[in-house]
């Protein structure tokens, strides 16, 4: 269904507010996307099919695969690759987030079995997890106690690195499976070697609170981020400062995310909280945003793995924004 009213897309009704949303960024074996999103006390997994990729589909198909308990609030979550629709057992994996400062592993077959594993060791809030995106044997979390973790699926911490400040984003090379990309709220983003665990590489914002940051999967040269309220990007192989730099929002910055079609195109939001929450499209060939999107209220931010099309969780919705390249 169309949503003019809010200028999204397409919008999907959800049964309570959505805290977090996130498309699987993997090939699930079927021709619909993975999404998953999150709320009070659950995650529900689905599947989604949109006009752009099949003109049978009018506007969005969601299919709901299944809904998940979830003791708290989801705070985030992440996809493993291993998640897939085409094999007998069909598998779901994902990674949460909760205010309990735990991680969950959630692994199902869709069927009758459904498996669970508390991950502790932070001692504070944790802001961003990946898993390693080849395998999916690992995953990274980044929390407010000034650490970066990785685990293995048992549960493991195999690996930590101290930080100077609260780590609020991750991200795991899509193909070098021991490089990982840290991002500190004080502005300073790392490059890791999971091997020798020390620091290869580090940028500057030259300004902070850093609130979200994103590697281009599809051009790794490219990092961007949202400090303040303004996004920068950076260009690694030319200077640990950023190339660019641009206001965004009129108060602070929420999340940063590269979009997976298009190496140029990026997406921010305002900080969640305000009675409305904005949501801009950027394209770095453009000096103004070439989407303005606009929700009551907005969390979580996502894009599909092969359409120039992000999503954000709302009240009892979610909503789609495509951007028409």
């Amino acid at each position: 269904m169309k949503d003019s009213g809010r200028g999204a897309s397409y919008t999907v009704p959800c049964d309570d507010y959505v805290h977090v949303v996130e498309f699987s960024p993997f090939d699930s074996g079927s021709a619909a996307s993975l999404l998953a999103y999150g709320g009070n006390q659950y995650v529900v997994v689905g599947s989604c099919r949109f006009q752009e990729e099949d003109v049978e589909v009018e506007g969005v198909e969601f299919t709901k695969l299944r809904v998940f308990h979830h003791a708290l609030r989801v705070d985030c979550l992440a996809w493993s690759p291993e998640s897939r629709l085409d094999r007998l057992p069909q598998l779901i994996r994902f990674c949460t987030a909760a205010a309990d400062r735990n991680l969950r592993l959630l692994t199902s077959d869709l069927q009758n079995k459904h498996e669970v594993k508390v991950m502790e060791g932070h001692s504070n809030y944790i802001n961003q997890i990946v898993f390693e995106p080849t395998e999916g044997k690992q995953i990274a979390s980044v929390s407010d106690d000034h650490t970066c973790r990785v685990w293995d699926l048992e549960g493991n911490e195999t690996t930590t690195f101290r930080l100077r400040s609260p780590g609020v984003s991750v991200c795991w090379h899509p193909e070098d499976i021991f490089k990982l990309m840290v991002a500190e709220k004080k502005g300073t983003i790392r490059f890791y070697d999971l091997v020798t665990q020390q620091a290869i590489l580090s940028l500057e914002c030259g300004h902070s609170p850093l609130m979200s940051a994103d590697w281009c999967l599809t051009n790794t040269i490219k990092v961007g981020a949202v400090t303040g309220s303004d996004w920068v990007i950076w260009d690694i192989t030319r200077s640990s400062y950023p190339q660019e730099k641009r206001p965004a929002h009129v108060e602070r910055a929420g999340h940063f995310r590269w979009s997976r079609a298009n190496e140029n195109l990026f997406s921010t939001t305002g900080c969640p909280g305000k009675i409305n929450s904005q949501l801009l499209v950027h394209h770095l060939g453009h000096p103004q945003p070439v989407m303005i999107g606009s929700a009551v209220v907005g969390a979580g931010l996502s894009w599909h793995r092969s359409l120039p099309l992000c999503v954000i969780g709302g009240d009892r919705k979610l909503l789609f924004w495509m951007t028409e390249m």
